[in-house]
């Protein structure tokens, strides 16, 4: 086996390393099954934005305590072997880091749970008194995210790869050196990415990110930003 070809490896959340969107859980848990529907069928005929849908997301949780969206968490189906690949990358060499619209507490939990290195998602108030509060105004932005990332973690874009499964992924695509379309419902995702592939098991995307050979990223202006640390 040759020099594994990444320094960070970046992961989507749901619908990447869960099997189902864990914000379906949470909804049905806070009684607001109905709501998490309307948004999605909304957004998926594109007639709202992204951050709009985000916030309608977020706004499903709204009052529930910690303890109890940790454990909708831990209940939510994922890949196997998520920890066991994350330790894997790293005897590999490289740092891996979640990327996503997720806020803080779904970000820590993960991270704690799996040890990722690190984590950019969607800024959104503290607790209150141990519940979710609602999520204010928010801004789906994983652009910014990878900024901060690559600037923290001390590496190019050409040495990143991301995995995920969404529209939110496909510019994330073309900023990094490679990329893994992961069980992505959308044909668009698909051909964005450097690799499209279908599994519920943590092995073959190593296998994918050990073969693939990083390219120059489409887009070459995610370095060139001021105020990465803003």
């Amino acid at each position: 086996m040759g020099e594994f070809p990444w320094r960070l490896v970046t992961f989507d959340i749901d619908g990447t390393l869960t099997t189902v969107h864990g914000w379906l859980l949470i909804a049905r848990a806070a009684g607001r099954e109905s709501r998490y529907r309307e948004t999605n069928t909304r957004f998926s005929s594109r007639s709202t934005g992204e951050d709009e849908h985000l916030g309608d997301l977020l706004a499903l949780a709204e009052g529930l305590t910690l303890t109890e969206v940790e454990k909708l968490l831990a209940g939510t189906p994922k890949l196997s072997g998520i920890g066991a690949g994350v330790a894997e990358l790293h005897r590999r060499g490289a740092k891996v880091a979640l990327l996503t619209h997720n806020p803080s507490y779904v970000g820590e939990w993960y991270r704690g749970q799996f040890g990722f290195d690190d984590f950019e998602g969607c800024r959104t108030p503290p607790l209150q008194d141990g519940r979710i509060p609602p999520p204010g105004r928010v801004h789906a932005d994983k652009r910014t995210g990878l900024r901060r990332l690559i600037a923290r973690l001390g590496v190019a874009p050409v040495e990143v790869a991301h995995v995920g499964d969404g529209w939110a992924d496909i510019p994330v695509f073309g900023w990094t050196g490679g990329s893994i379309a992961l069980n992505s419902r959308w044909p668009e995702v698909d051909r964005a990415a450097t690799v499209a592939m279908r599994t519920r098991s943590f092995a073959p995307i190593l296998e994918a990110l050990t073969t693939m050979t990083p390219h120059a990223p489409v887009n070459d202006d995610l370095a060139s930003d001021e105020a990465l640390n803003t």
